[in-house]
């Protein structure tokens, strides 16, 4: 599949939110989100909102990253972190190149705002996820581990991080067309 990632429109909003929706029932059952993080016109306020879209333009995909200088989405990140939330490719387009085009453009995009990091969290049973993780080069973070609110560890979750500098590679798209 070829996609094309950028940021998000806010007409595409309602779309992305059907599709992250989608994606987090076919990985953790139905469930309803009280928190407004999970919609992405709220997260858009302060984060970027990258999108994949597929060549028909539909969105197939979509990451939230901070955005230099602004709050971190993990509290337990700090300023050299780009760290990201709510990674999710429609289930219909799994296992095509899109998670990885959109982790390759976060990438890319943390490079050139001089981040020294990328950094996320992840389901700890989201095995097919921690070897999209590894295979693009990052590493767990175990100082990480665990989703903060308050100072206090709500549940389990596994950092990974993806060290940024002038001899770490970034890793170029492999099977789709990505766009700035």
């Amino acid at each position: 599949m070829s996609v094309q990632v950028r940021r998000a429109r806010p007409e595409e909003f309602e779309e992305i939110d059907r599709v992250i929706d989608d994606a987090y029932a076919h990985d953790y059952g139905p469930r309803e989100h009280h928190d407004d993080m999970h919609r992405s016109a709220v997260r858009a306020r302060d984060y970027d909102v990258l999108v994949a879209v597929d060549e028909h333009g539909a969105v197939v995909g979509s990451v939230t990253v901070r955005r230099r200088g602004g709050p971190v989405l993990h509290e337990d990140f700090g300023d050299d972190d780009a760290d990201l939330r709510l990674l999710g490719v429609a289930p219909t387009a799994r296992r095509q190149g899109v998670a990885a085009a959109l982790m390759q453009q976060v990438i890319r995009d943390a490079a050139a705002a001089g981040y020294a990091h990328v950094t996320l969290k992840t389901g700890p049973d989201m095995h097919g996820a921690h070897r999209l993780y590894e295979a693009l080069g990052f590493e767990r973070a175990p100082e990480h581990d665990g989703l903060w609110i308050g100072g206090e560890r709500v549940f389990d979750l596994l950092a990974y991080r993806y060290r940024l500098g002038a001899t770490t590679p970034v890793p170029q798209p492999a099977r789709s067309g990505v766009a700035e």
